[in-house]
C-alpha cells in the first residue's frame, strides 16, 4: 500500500465516522416530549419510593417519632394533591 492510498483510506475512515456520528437521522437516544401527566405519574412513584424510604429510616431509628410524623404528613399531603391533580388529566 502507497502513503498515499493510505491517507485516503484514513480520510475517508475519518469523514465516515463524522458523518455517522453527526448525522441528523441517527439519533438512538431521541426523546418524546413529555406531557403533564407523564410528568405527574414519574413524580408519584418518586413520592411513593420517598414514603417508603421515610418509613424505613424510621424503623432504623435514624428519625426522631415528631420529624417523622411531621414529614410523612407532608409527603402524604404532596401525594394526595398529585394523585388528584392526576384523576382530573385521566378524565379530561
Amino acid at each position: 500500500m502507497t502513503p498515499t492510498l493510505g491517507l485516503i483510506c484514513g480520510a475517508l475512515l475519518l469523514i465516515g465516522t463524522f458523518v455517522y456520528t453527526f448525522w441528523p437521522e441517527n439519533v438512538f437516544a431521541s426523546q418524546r416530549v413529555k406531557t403533564r401527566l407523564d410528568y405527574l405519574l414519574e413524580r408519584k412513584e418518586q413520592l411513593y419510593e420517598n414514603l417508603r424510604d421515610l418509613s424505613f429510616e424510621h424503623r432504623a431509628g435514624k428519625y426522631p417519632e415528631e420529624d417523622f410524623l411531621n414529614q410523612r404528613a407532608l409527603l402524604e399531603n404532596e401525594t394526595a394533591q398529585l394523585l388528584a391533580e392526576i384523576e382530573t388529566l385521566q378524565q379530561a
